[in-house]
């Protein structure tokens, strides 16, 4: 533990930082949300912005804003056309999330909606670039099959926590239903020939899914 400690401190310390507002969003978080973990945090989110920058997307769907960390890391890597569509289910976190969204500099570009994806991004008439999965679970599967149609051709979706805190790899527990989730869905991406796929092992696992 020490030594992933130690080298989880030497990566920071050798990347590049996060701007003020975004520590203060991450501090933020910690102090007045539950499982302030779930938030991206720095390595993650500075990769996310550099995925952005290089894939150069014009829209970005995202599952699961929580905080709005990895929604602003993102915004951060777009182009001034590009535009992001943000979706968070529990309306409860929106109090907290709206404003460090409308409040950033990339208000513009991002809509933050506050509903089920699953029943609302079918409503729109947009084709994504690049997808960032971190919703439910449970509905991994069921967001693939939502994106995949519509997702343009050489599109990327990143998936995070396909590593589950190492679930995957441990003896399903019954009643565990989002590891089994997530299981099923390494497996259905595994076996899918219409995308490339890796899994990087960073933190808790984030799978880099391209379509063909």
């Amino acid at each position: 533990m020490l030594e992933t400690e130690l080298l989880d401190n030497y990566i920071r310390q050798h990347i590049d930082p996060e701007n003020d507002y975004l520590k203060a969003l991450y501090r933020d978080t910690n102090v007045k949300l539950l499982r302030p973990r779930m938030a991206s945090g720095h390595l993650q989110g500075r990769l996310l912005k550099m995925l952005v920058s290089m894939i150069r997307p014009k829209n970005i769907l995202e599952i699961g804003t929580y905080s709005g960390y990895s929604a602003l890391c993102m915004a951060e890597g777009l182009e001034p056309d590009g535009h992001l569509y943000t979706f968070e289910i529990n309306d409860e976190q929106e109090d907290f999330t709206r404003p460090w969204l409308e409040n950033s500099p990339f208000a513009k570009q991002i809509d933050f909606i506050i509903g089920d994806a699953l029943d609302l991004v079918p409503q729109m008439n947009i084709t994504f670039d690049l997808a960032f999965v971190d919703g439910d679970k449970r509905k991994y599967n069921d967001y693939y099959d939502m994106i995949l149609p519509r997702l343009s051709k050489g599109g990327y979706i990143i998936a995070d926590n396909t590593l589950w805190d190492g679930h995957v790899v441990e003896e399903l527990r019954p009643n565990d239903t989002q590891t089994k989730g997530i299981m099923e869905f390494n497996n259905r991406i595994a076996s899918d020939c219409r995308v490339e796929k890796v899994i990087i092992p960073l933190r808790d696992g984030l799978t880099l899914i391209r379509k063909k």
